[in-house]
């Protein structure tokens, strides 16, 4: 369907209560994501048992007591210029969130001409009118000095309603969003509840003092300019926008498991180590990597590499602990390898590729790329990171790990999971946990149309991915 209007009807600002001002410096991982976009995901959902308008004053009431926890949503980025000893002349600037309470926006938008049906059709690509019902369209961390750290936009559709959410990815990352989100649908939820329901909110208190390689709290850190007024999304984005079809592909865990023995055993065939190891992932990620440069018609000595998101909390000594809130991941790759010898050497080297570059993220390399970009702060080159070698690989962000279906706002769980046009480039492979769960996986593909339709006539992909769970959703 063409892209149908979507209106604004209200606008209007969340705060939490007050309490004392406090400044959290951002640290290694938070600084180097200042370039880059802010982060948009949004769920949809069933009809809520109210009007819209009044499903937007309880969404405001249960954010307001969330962000009595999760204060430093509701704040700002602040920058703070540091002088040389006893003069005048400024050697650098530090970043913190400024927990002044400033407060995070949600918008009550109406798009009445949409059914459920058009945003999750079957068998086809997500609408590209699905954008639109995300706030913050084209918005960079940086930008947090003035923009909330957390837009909410609820899209009141024919049937249903779509709930998307802009947030600042200087402030965390995809864990500490989705476990920020969850509280909010938990006290969403409680507010909802029969009176003698149990009314007791469960999720883990937030962690937000910041990491720190030394150990204890994290000092400023300071960069090598004066300001961030120079820190501009020209400066490595192109000025159009690519042309990209996305498609949300669902993997059910058989499918998943079946992937992941093809790989153990191609590997035991040919004598490699490895193959014990295997894990899941590694196998969708030999997958997606092996099918898309495949797709690509890439030359055969064109080097690719598959380049995917890792989570530091665990791989630290010691590891960092449970609610910590802010960023701790790191993209990784697997060595490049020319385009004929990957689809050549098959699936299963493809998958113990990405295994030794799990294997080889430890605490010792975790601080040197630390120390690394300490002695070296290199903001305008962090975006570029995350996306491909020459434009040839893949990279794989999110996780089936982040509990995406557990954002019952107290009418039931999400009907699918989306995200917006933020950091979207050929080859950005987004990962959530299936709807259906036991272990599936839902995959969200960007590309360029001619490497979309070039995919969807590859029979070794296609046979992996499960029949469209838009079918199936029990509304």
């Amino acid at each position: 369907m063409p892209s149908p209007p979507v209106s604004v009807a209200s606008r209007r600002t969340v705060r939490p209560p007050p309490r004392p001002r406090q400044r959290i410096p951002l640290t290694v991982w938070d600084l180097a994501l200042l370039p880059a976009d802010y982060l948009q995901y949004g769920l949809l959902f069933a009809p809520p048992p109210v009007s819209t308008a009044q499903l937007v004053d309880h969404l405001e009431a249960a954010l307001a007591d969330a962000l009595a926890v999760y204060y430093p949503v509701a704040g700002r980025l602040a920058i703070e210029q540091h002088r040389a000893d006893k003069g005048q002349q400024v050697v650098g600037c530090s970043v913190s969130v400024d927990c002044a309470g400033q407060g995070v926006e949600i918008l009550h938008a109406v798009a009445d001409v949409v059914a459920i049906a058009d945003v999750i059709p079957p068998d086809a690509d997500v609408p590209v009118f699905v954008r639109s019902f995300f706030p913050l369209d084209g918005a960079i961390n940086h930008e947090g000095q003035e923009l909330p750290l957390f837009v909410v936009q609820v899209t009141e559709l024919a049937d249903g309603v779509f709930v998307g959410f802009a947030y600042n990815h200087a402030l965390s990352d995809g864990a500490a969003l989705w476990d920020f989100l969850n509280a909010w649908a938990e006290i969403a939820r409680v507010r909802l509840a029969p009176p003698d329901a149990p009314g007791a909110v469960t999720s883990r208190a937030p962690l937000f003092e910041r990491w720190s390689p030394d150990g204890g709290g994290a000092p400023p850190i300071v960069l090598p300019c004066s300001d961030l007024a120079w820190l501009t999304k020209t400066q490595y984005s192109p000025a159009t926008p690519p042309q990209l079809r996305e498609r949300m592909l669902q993997f059910s865990s058989g499918s998943l498991m079946a992937l992941k023995e093809r790989a153990r055993q191609e590997l035991l065939a040919a004598g490699e180590a490895g193959a014990a190891a295997v894990t899941k992932f590694q196998a969708l990620s030999s997958l997606l990597w092996r099918c898309v440069s495949r797709a690509r018609r890439l030359a055969p000595d064109q080097e690719t590499v598959c380049r995917f998101a890792i989570d530091n909390r665990e791989r630290l000594r010691p590891p960092l602990p449970a609610g910590y809130f802010g960023n701790s991941v790191y993209a990784i790759s697997t060595e490049a390898v020319c385009a004929s010898e990957l689809l050549a050497r098959g699936h299963g080297w493809a998958a113990a590729a990405v295994g030794r570059a799990v294997a080889a993220h430890t605490d010792v390399d975790i601080r040197a790329r630390v120390a690394a970009w300490t002695a070296k702060p290199a903001l305008v080159a962090a975006p570029a990171a995350l996306r491909p070698l020459h434009g040839n690989g893949v990279v794989i962000v999110g996780s089936p790990r982040f509990d995406v279906y557990g954002c019952d706002f107290g009418w039931g769980k999400p009907l699918a999971a989306r995200s917006g046009r933020a950091a979207k480039y050929d080859g950005r492979v987004s990962l959530f946990p299936g709807r259906e769960g036991g272990g599936s996986v839902d995959v969200e593909v960007a590309l360029a149309p001619e490497h979309m339709a070039a995919l969807e006539r590859d029979g070794e992909f296609w046979a992996a991915v499960s029949p469209d769970a838009a079918k199936k959703l029990d509304r």
